[in-house]
């Protein structure tokens, strides 16, 4: 993607980056980046915009709107994309890739948003919204943004409420906090390899460009993390990853087999908490 997303500085003090990175991918794609300084985890957020909606995935770490202007942010890119495709009663939806703090922690900001449905991070929540089967989690849902049509595919692992979405129009696999340049943390195991498996599956089956997480934590050094709330990170490998890497966290998941630990491979690490 040839992307230099902001990574953070020596002084969080002196900081000039923006409180949120805005990269327009193509005419209907953003993608957002939260700044190290605010917030260390400095997560990506995607805003997908179809004919009669758009969907942004995660809302960020930071509740503040003074420290993260996300509603403002968002008002003004689909205030932008309107300009160019005016249309009446435009719809906002909010879900995530997972309910962990630092992918809900703005939602609050939307609350009050006209025509805005702000999808609870729960398995409840979710699987209600997007018509997801606890019994059959093989199959994905569709959700139809108007002439695009996203994939949502469950995910547990990394949190039991955690999807990804496949967005064919850009072939995008937005896998969350599942599958990243990073630290790859598992609470179920079991759970975990079945839906690597599924996402690779998928994968296989569909033309995918990029498989996108929500972190950058690994170094240009294979196998070489940046340690845990680092604000500055200088040296920081490409957010996409490729299918092949997928596969290479397929590898790794049955080399590991039912050993707990942490398992370092040369663009991910992977912890296996044991249960």
């Amino acid at each position: 993607m040839g992307v230099s997303w902001i990574h953070g500085s020596k002084s969080s003090k002196h900081n000039t980056d923006p409180d949120i990175q805005v990269r327009w991918h193509g005419e209907h794609t953003v993608i957002l980046r939260q700044n190290k300084a605010v917030n260390y985890e400095a997560p990506f957020m995607f805003l997908l915009f179809g004919g009669s909606r758009t969907l942004l995935v995660d809302t960020g770490a930071t509740a503040a709107p003074e420290l993260l202007p996300l509603r403002r942010t968002v008002d003004e890119l689909v205030a932008e994309w309107l300009g160019r495709h005016p249309r009446d009663d435009y719809e906002l939806v909010v879900l995530h890739s997972h309910s962990h703090h630092d992918h809900v922690a703005a939602d609050g900001q939307f609350a009050d948003r006209p025509r805005t449905t702000v999808v609870d991070a729960t398995v409840e929540g979710v699987y209600s919204f997007l018509g997801l089967r606890t019994d059959d989690l093989d199959r994905p849902a569709a959700l139809d943004l108007g002439g695009r049509v996203v994939d949502c595919i469950a995910s547990p692992g990394h949190d039991a409420a955690a999807v990804s979405f496949y967005d064919a129009h850009t072939g995008f696999l937005l896998t969350g906090d599942t599958v990243y340049p990073g630290r790859l943390y598992v609470e179920d195991w079991p759970a975990f390899r079945a839906t690597i498996d599924r996402l690779v599956a998928f994968a296989e089956a569909h033309p995918v460009s990029h498989v996108l997480g929500c972190h950058i934590e690994m170094t240009t050094t294979p196998g070489v993390d940046y340690p845990i709330r680092t604000t500055f990170q200088p040296d920081e490998p490409p957010l996409e990853m490729s299918v092949e890497q997928l596969r290479d966290v397929q590898r790794a998941v049955g080399e590991i087999g039912d050993h707990p630990g942490r398992h370092v491979y040369p663009d991910f690490v992977i912890h296996h908490d044991g249960n």
